[in-house]
């Protein structure tokens, strides 16, 4: 028996090939299965490929989706309750309104997904494996294999086992996904990995998460009343913006104020603020602001209005601006060295080298920033450095990368 090791192979290993048309028929045998009408028959899509499928409000209740691919379909307002999902990909998937209550999960992956509004009432979220016999090396273990700009599949040879120490069992994806106002409430989510997940609101009653991580995740407003979080994660969790914040005894506010009355007087007045993990979110509003050169490094911009607002030379490496938008922001020169800015909206930025004196510029940095879905349509991008910047389902149609530095 071969020792445990990953082995790259293709994503079509074990997934099946799906046609639009023989999807519907089998949707239209499983809405008959449903309603108890003869000639029902239970949809059954285990290891198929659906990605990209348009199935808004397709009624899969209690369908066998075992290690099915939905990664980038439409699945809003599906009915899914008490289907079978056990280690599906759902990575990116719309799923806003989704009925998912009582579903098995165990070891799916639901990365970037959008469950906005979705119900995971009672859902099996804990970790689980796909195990396929094969004659020569035993079983194989069918897990998701995260690697940069692609979800695809690893096969793991060896022995099968369920002891988590020896790393087989594969815990339930949701990093990144959006699950403001879910419906979570007794659901069972041991081991889940929620790093970076906007559970804005959501209802976490009596949900079980022990041992799960939630690192970086955004609980503003979520309901966690009697949940389990034994062992769990809770490292830079994003909770409810504080009503007031003060930099040095001084009202933030009033910082700013100073600031961009340094930047209109050119530094005759005011002064510039230098800020350090800092909550910026009692501000709300920023929108069209000057405030040039402005230092605010490990600070938290998360879902901040900042349209068109000048930025221009400023450091804000390392904070978390997730959600923000920045429509039409001038960022010239700006550093936003490892800053988050999944799901932001720059849309029309300006991210170009900043002129300094004849001959002399500074270039954008985003070197190690986190840009995933984020939205650059038309942005300007020419001679920005974006080495090792994670651009996972980025949006950049449109945009000026001349002369950009990006890994090949």
């Amino acid at each position: 028996m071969p020792s445990a090791a990953a082995i790259k192979v293709p994503s079509s290993y074990l997934l099946r090939s799906a046609d639009y048309a023989s999807v519907k028929a089998a949707l239209e045998l499983h809405a008959r299965y449903v309603k108890g009408v003869a000639g029902g028959k239970r949809a059954n899509f285990s290891h198929l490929d659906l990605s990209n499928f348009a199935l808004e409000d397709a009624d899969l209740r209690d369908a066998e989706l075992t290690g099915a691919r939905f990664m980038g379909a439409f699945l809003s307002g599906a009915r899914l309750d008490k289907a079978r999902l056990y280690g599906a990909d759902l990575r990116d998937a719309d799923l806003r309104g989704a009925c998912l209550a009582r579903a098995d999960m165990r070891g799916s992956c639901l990365r970037g997904a959008n469950l906005t509004g979705a119900d995971l009432t009672d859902c099996d979220l804990r970790e689980g494996l796909i195990a396929v016999q094969d004659l020569a090396s035993g079983f194989r273990i069918l897990g998701h294999e995260a690697r940069k700009g692609e979800l695809d599949y690893a096969i793991v040879s060896g022995p099968v086992s369920s002891s988590r120490d020896e790393g087989v069992m594969i815990p339930v994806d949701f990093r990144d996904a959006v699950m403001a106002g879910a419906r979570l409430a007794r659901s069972r989510m041991v081991g889940a990995v929620l790093d970076g997940a906007d559970l804005s609101g959501a209802d976490l009653y009596q949900a079980d998460l022990a041992g799960a991580s939630l690192k970086r995740a955004i609980i503003a407003g979520a309901n966690l009343s009697s949940a389990s979080l034994d062992g769990a994660d809770l490292t830079g969790v994003l909770r409810a913006p504080p009503p007031l914040v003060y930099i040095d005894d001084e009202p933030l506010t009033d910082v700013m104020a100073a600031h961009e009355l340094w930047c209109d007087s050119e530094g005759m007045d005011g002064r510039p603020a230098k800020l350090s993990k800092a909550d910026l979110r009692p501000l709300r509003d920023m929108s069209r602001r000057r405030l040039t050169a402005l230092v605010a490094t490990d600070c938290v911009f998360f879902g901040l209005s900042m349209a068109g607002v000048q930025l221009q030379g400023s450091d804000l490496s390392g904070s978390d601006l997730r959600g923000a938008d920045l429509k039409g922001a001038d960022l010239r020169g700006v550093k936003l060295v490892g800053a988050d800015l999944t799901r932001a909206d720059l849309s029309g930025a300006d991210l170009r080298p900043l002129g300094i004196a004849e001959g002399r510029f500074i270039r954008a940095d985003l070197t190690r920033a986190k840009l995933s879905q984020a939205d650059f349509t038309g942005a300007r991008l020419a001679r920005a450095r974006l080495l090792e910047a994670d651009l996972d389902g980025a949006r950049l149609a449109d945009a000026d990368l001349k002369g950009a530095e990006l890994e090949r």
